[in-house]
């Protein structure tokens, strides 16, 4: 029994010390309002070694994924990513309006500006060991000042007619 409590607790050790490699900024969810059911969010993740950013989650959505969009021809494609989002060692991977972002589908309210949302995302190593980065995300209309974003440079996105 000590040895499987000891490599419990070995394996949770490793666990926390690999989320500490995920730096995460900027992180901000795009308000909505009522009867409105899918919104983004959206931060610049960089990892000291490489990873995948494979699953995410909130309690103010019934459905959490990471999500790609690209222009395909003249027409704009959203979808699921499939496999994860590398997070190349040493780079920054920027989620933002138009490109990569998590979407949160199946809102449970509106998202109101200046409040915060629990967003929990999941990561994955080069040996398949997961670990959880748990956030509190501010909400708001655009990318925080910090950012260097002004308004109007981000394009609006509308969920309205996706399908969870």
């Amino acid at each position: 029994m000590k040895l499987k409590s000891l490599a419990l607790t070995a394996a949770l050790a490793c666990s926390a010390a690999y989320a500490q490699n995920v730096d995460i900024r900027d992180a901000w969810i795009r308000t909505s309002v009522p009867g409105q059911k899918a919104t983004g969010a959206f931060m610049k993740i960089t990892a000291k070694d490489g990873t995948k950013l494979v699953g995410a989650a909130s309690p103010a959505a019934g459905v959490a994924e990471v999500h790609e969009m690209k222009m395909e021809g003249d027409v704009m494609k959203m979808r699921a990513v499939s496999g994860g989002l590398d997070i190349a060692a040493g780079k920054t991977v920027e989620l933002k309006p138009g490109g990569y972002h998590v979407m949160l589908m199946d809102l449970k309210a509106a998202l109101v500006k200046d409040s915060t949302v629990p967003l929990t995302l999941t990561f994955k190593d080069a040996r398949g060991v997961e670990s959880k980065v748990e956030l509190k995300v501010q909400v708001a209309t655009t990318a925080p000042a910090a950012a260097g974003a002004k308004a109007g440079d981000m394009p609006a996105m509308d969920h309205s007619k996706h399908k969870p």
